[in-house]
């Protein structure tokens, strides 16, 4: 445990006292949310504070492309979130070397940006047909490795983007080795799920979670261990059911549910229903390998230090669990 997540342990951030007997509210981590998409510029501050209200004390901010590595940044410290840089598959059509040399770049340029905490989103997606022919496929690969050994070069987890291609991305982690990461969206097989696992990586789950039909995805959210699940909304995308609308109800005029990080509770709730566990055994439990999978959160949590010279020298070390706790029953915000 850091030295920086130490101090917050002991410095925790002014906030009304918990009255005894009440049981401290949920701490929560949107391990992966693209804040800064279009759907977003109407409410994207109101939007922030509501879900900080519920409980999201940090959200993961990915970039997807160059062009937006410097929206992505500045909205997390707008926010007080944080944020990771890559290249996804789904911009590889147009991402070039350069891309690649830039991608380098930045990261160097801001190693010492607490709220850099990653490399992403990258992977690969074997579903787009378009992204599935053997020269897109070739090209996919090449700029995901090379993403890998940035991570590698840089000390950064990374970030991943799963989609029917679960086996090569393992692939090339076993051969490039990295700081683990999170496989967002996971939707692969309990065999898959153990392989990331066993790389030192942890799973997102989501909206894709809440609904009944989804047998094998709610299947693996209940039975794999706690310590390997993180918890995400993927917002404005991944709508849960009770926002999602029928391809027929939008085609007569209803429009899709927005997802948001308001979301999240909610849908850790229905987590927390499939488990048999409480909401705060949820929040702990994932905030906890969150903060596991990217160390650098540690720092940010509500009352954690961003300064090194102001850590206490003699710091004791605790666990991840008794952080959120004691962090939780400040009654503290972001």
């Amino acid at each position: 445990m850091s030295a920086l997540f130490s101090h917050a342990l002991n410095h925790p951030a002014a906030g009304p006292a918990q009255a005894p007997g009440t049981v401290a509210a949920p701490v929560w981590i949107d391990s992966h949310c693209h804040l800064d998409a279009s759907e977003f510029n109407a409410d994207r501050a109101a939007q922030r504070q509501q879900a900080r209200a519920a409980g999201v004390a940090l959200c993961v901010l990915p970039a997807v492309h160059a062009p937006n590595w410097a929206e992505v940044r500045a909205l997390a410290h707008q926010h007080g979130d944080a944020y990771a840089l890559g290249i996804h598959p789904l911009y590889v059509p147009q991402a070039t070397d350069a891309d690649l040399a830039a991608l380098d770049v930045a990261l160097h340029a801001h190693r010492d940006d607490p709220r850099l905490v990653a490399v992403g989103e990258i992977g690969l997606d074997f579903f787009v047909p378009e992204l599935c022919t053997p020269a897109m496929r070739q090209r996919q690969e090449h700029l995901y490795r090379a993403q890998l050994q940035l991570a590698r070069r840089h000390s950064l987890p990374v970030i991943l983007h799963v989609r029917r291609s679960a086996d090569r991305l393992l692939k090339h982690l076993r051969e490039v080795g990295t700081a683990g990461g999170i496989a967002h969206a996971f939707n692969g097989s309990l065999q898959q799920a153990q392989a990331f696992v066993a790389l030192g990586f942890v799973l997102g789950f989501g909206g894709a979670l809440t609904f009944d039909r989804a047998l094998q995805l709610r299947r693996l959210a209940a039975e794999l261990p706690l310590s390997a699940l993180v918890v995400e909304t993927d917002a404005p995308d991944i709508p849960p059911h009770w926002l999602y609308r029928t391809a027929q109800a939008r085609a007569d005029g209803s429009a899709q549910g927005r997802n948001s990080p308001l979301e999240l509770p909610r849908i850790a709730g229905e987590l927390a229903t499939l488990r048999g566990l409480s909401a705060s055994e949820v929040a702990q439990a994932t905030t906890a390998n969150a903060l596991r999978a990217l160390p650098k959160l540690q720092a940010l949590l509500p009352g954690a230090a961003l300064h090194p010279k102001e850590k206490p020298a003699d710091a004791p070390i605790q666990s991840a669990d008794a952080a959120i706790k004691k962090i939780a029953s400040t009654g503290a915000a972001c």
